[in-house]
């Protein structure tokens, strides 16, 4: 499924209900940004093409990758080519950071949650984004999948103070993004029979959401943490 495409081409509150979770990273980082002062440095760690770079215009904002995850992608707006778990800035000198949806693609994440704990000075706020229930991406830089609870531990041992931690939805939105995931098996007349079943089921289903209260079945996870 091109999910470019269906931003590009469906109303901005259709596209917002299919890529449920798309649309609650981009609400993570406005909050996140906006409740940021005015100067203050950020380190936007896994940037890739800089898209979250709009949010951040009245911040110092520095967008650091290792460039190596799609080979398709622009990575020339990138402030620093870095590996995330050997960063090259001195200790404390973010006020601010986000990793968005990259954790997933290093291989040691303990290692990587130290270093932006180092280079976030005291009182430092962390934006954390990572998917539980998500297909392979990036392939072969795609190494995990966390749990709440893993995610919980890795934050704490880091030595963060986690904040808030919420789940980007439950098991009837999954299962509309699943629909949508099955439409890349199909081609030509077989395609938009496809699309014609999955994509009403797909707007549909996030209405049920409500009854997993667990959040047991979940794509991903949106969290805030602090550096005491």
């Amino acid at each position: 499924m091109r999910y470019r495409a269906i931003r590009r081409w469906l109303p901005r509150f259709l596209h917002r209900r299919l890529l449920a979770f798309e649309a609650a990273i981009e609400d993570a980082v406005g909050r996140f940004a906006a409740a940021l002062p005015a100067g203050v440095r950020v380190l936007d760690a896994g940037a890739g093409e800089g898209v979250h770079a709009r949010y951040f215009a009245h911040h110092r904002y520095v967008g650091v990758d290792l460039a190596v995850g799609d080979p398709g992608w622009d990575y020339s707006r990138l402030d620093v080519i870095a590996d995330l778990a050997a960063l090259p800035f001195p200790d404390g000198c973010f006020q601010a950071c986000l990793n968005v949806v990259t954790l997933e693609h290093v291989r040691e994440p303990a290692r990587v949650l130290a270093e932006l704990w180092r280079v976030l000075s005291p009182g430092g706020r962390l934006l954390l984004i990572v998917p539980q229930e998500w297909e392979i991406h990036q392939a072969p830089h795609d190494y995990f999948r966390f749990t709440r609870y893993g995610l919980c531990y890795l934050i704490e041992q880091a030595g963060f103070r986690l904040e808030h931690l919420e789940a980007a939805g439950g098991f009837f939105r999954l299962l509309a993004r699943r629909l949508l995931n099955g439409l890349q098996f199909f081609r030509g007349p077989a395609f938009l029979l496809a699309a014609l079943a999955a994509v009403p089921a797909a707007l549909v289903l996030p209405w049920l959401d409500g009854l997993d209260r667990e959040r047991n079945f979940t794509l991903g996870y949106v969290c805030t943490a602090v550096k005491p």
